[in-house]
């Protein structure tokens, strides 16, 4: 599974978050003592420019719908230095004097802990008084229905407009396990010194870090930052060369790709300070010689630094791509389970699969599934407790995330599954009449009209298992490679779980709605 760490940084790199709205689900404001929270990222904004696009993030400590959600923008600490103005939202006013107000016309449902963002974007813009060096406190506030206005104070830093570019895309081939560089470079295109950069990475599972340098952060072996103190005069650049490795375990034939972002020193502190809000890591420092961008002549070690902002951040993207040769492919295993009770009995099976590798399956770019799965439920069986990532499906028609009583079930997996480990589904089942050897089957690798799926599969042979109902003898159920699970037949709890879809990242509610127009072919 995509680990806890790895899916808050790809959110910290605006990879996932999105709108979840929904009107059914989550329970009204009144109805529970959900507790709400609101946060807005440090934003530095360049003097003379534009200014910044910014949007808060309510949370909630439960699933929840919010009736009359309002954000309160006081940037009175700010006045004549930063103007705070609506965009592409109508919904806002001003009631007083550097305060913007702002009410969403409908219901909004929070459910998950990625939060309700995306709405209320406003502009963060220096005035014409503004100076290099101005800071103060901008103020959001959050409230809604039934719910106590709940605050929060982010930091407005106005500094110098600079320029940073990073360099060209870079493609490299290598086999697993093999090592390779690739350039690190980044260019001022601007008029103003910049005093020093910063970059951050974003690596996909495959391309690891062979040296560790004491001015860059890594998580294991996954390169995550870098900062340097040179300073680059206008019209010059710096570069250095990374060291990598594919991981053994890498998927081929492939491509693994590597993201590379540029910022300011003072846009990074805010990018921290993020992360930090979300207890997301940057890693540790490396104990290796320091990574030197080998600036040119006219560029130079600086002794401090100021605020400064990128006036152009659409250049300061660039990317690895990594062309994986050979051949590495992977055995996903079902596996099913052994049940056993009564005519009334309440049953739990942990079903799913696993990978035997030797790839490691990592589809997190997409959010795609690593296979698509079926579970067809054993004949004398209901399903009473079902996973949030599986619909109940009849012919061409869905039903709702986790509802119970299907006879078939459609399930999105994780959307990275290293080698040697396994996903599991929780089902909850009702034995309504006590039939000998009564097989359900769990199937992986379907085809499916939709994004991701595995159909390189190693062992194909042990892509379908059994769930048995009251085996007599030495019944065939559970593994999908032979043998069997431990019969189990303890009643569950039957929780209606409202819980997201299995996701490496947030906007689950998009994604749902996506998905269920896709189709599975039998």
């Amino acid at each position: 599974m995509l680990t806890h760490s790895t899916r808050r940084w790809l959110a910290g790199l605006g990879v996932a978050g999105a709108l979840v709205a929904a009107s059914a689900g989550p329970a009204a404001a009144e109805e529970n003592d959900v507790e709400l929270a609101v946060y807005l990222p440090d934003v530095t904004i360049a003097a003379d420019t534009t200014g910044k696009v910014e949007y808060p993030t309510v949370y909630s400590s439960g699933p929840v719908v919010l009736q009359d959600l309002t954000i309160r923008y006081d940037f009175t600490a700010l006045a004549g230095k930063v103007t705070v103005k609506e965009e592409d939202f109508s919904e806002c006013t001003t009631p007083e004097e550097n305060v913007l107000l702002c009410t969403l016309p409908f219901e909004a449902g929070i459910e998950d802990e990625w939060g309700l963002n995306g709405l209320f974007q406003v502009v963060i813009a220096p005035t014409a008084d503004a100076v290099d060096g101005d800071e103060g406190a901008l103020k959001v506030s959050a409230s809604a229905k039934g719910f106590d206005p709940v605050s929060y104070e982010s930091r407005v830093r106005v500094g110098e407009g600079v320029d940073l570019a990073a360099g060209p895309e870079t493609v490299r081939s290598a086999a697993p396990g093999a090592t390779f560089t690739a350039p690190l470079a980044v260019r001022n295109v601007g008029e103003t010194t910049a005093k020093g950069a910063a970059v951050v990475f974003y690596n996909d599972h495959g391309i690891r870090a062979t040296k560790k340098h004491s001015n860059c952060t890594y998580v294991g072996d996954e390169l995550r930052t870098c900062r340097f103190d040179e300073a680059l005069a206008p019209g010059t650049g710096g570069a250095a060369t990374l060291a990598y490795a594919l991981g053994k375990d890498t998927f081929a034939p492939g491509t693994e790709w590597g993201e590379i972002i540029w910022m300011t020193p003072a846009e990074f502190e805010d990018f921290e300070a993020y992360l930090g809000t979300l207890d997301i890591t940057i890693g540790t420092p490396g104990t290796g010689d320091e990574l030197n961008l080998a600036a040119s002549a006219a560029s130079a070690r600086i002794s401090a630094q100021g605020s400064q902002a990128d006036t152009q951040p659409a250049n300061n993207h660039s990317h690895l791509e990594v062309k994986v040769t050979g051949k590495n492919s992977t055995d996903l295993e079902a596996f099913g389970a052994k049940l056993a009770g009564g005519k009334g009995a309440e049953v739990d099976a942990t079903i799913g699969f696993r990978n035997n590798g030797p790839a490691t399956l990592d589809a997190t770019r997409s959010g795609s599934s690593v296979t698509h799965m079926t579970v067809d439920v054993p004949k004398g069986t209901s399903a009473i407790a079902v996973p949030e990532s599986c619909f109940p499906v009849k012919g061409e028609e869905w039903g709702e995330p986790g509802e119970p009583g299907g006879r078939q079930y459609r399930c999105y997996t994780t959307s990275f599954l290293k080698a040697g480990e396994q996903e599991t589904f929780e089902f909850g089942f009702r034995i309504d009449e006590v039939i000998a050897n009564s097989a359900g089957t769990v199937k992986i690798n379907v085809p499916c009209q939709c994004d991701g799926g595995f159909y390189q599969d190693l062992k194909p042979a042990n892509d379908i298992a059994k769930i048995l109902v009251n085996a007599t003898g030495n019944g065939d159920g559970g593994q999908g490679g032979g043998g069997s699970l431990p019969i189990t037949g303890a009643n569950s709890a039957l929780v209606a779980g409202l819980g997201a879809v299995l996701l490496a990242a947030g906007g689950a509610g998009f994604v749902v709605a996506r998905r269920r127009r896709t189709r599975f072919v039998a």
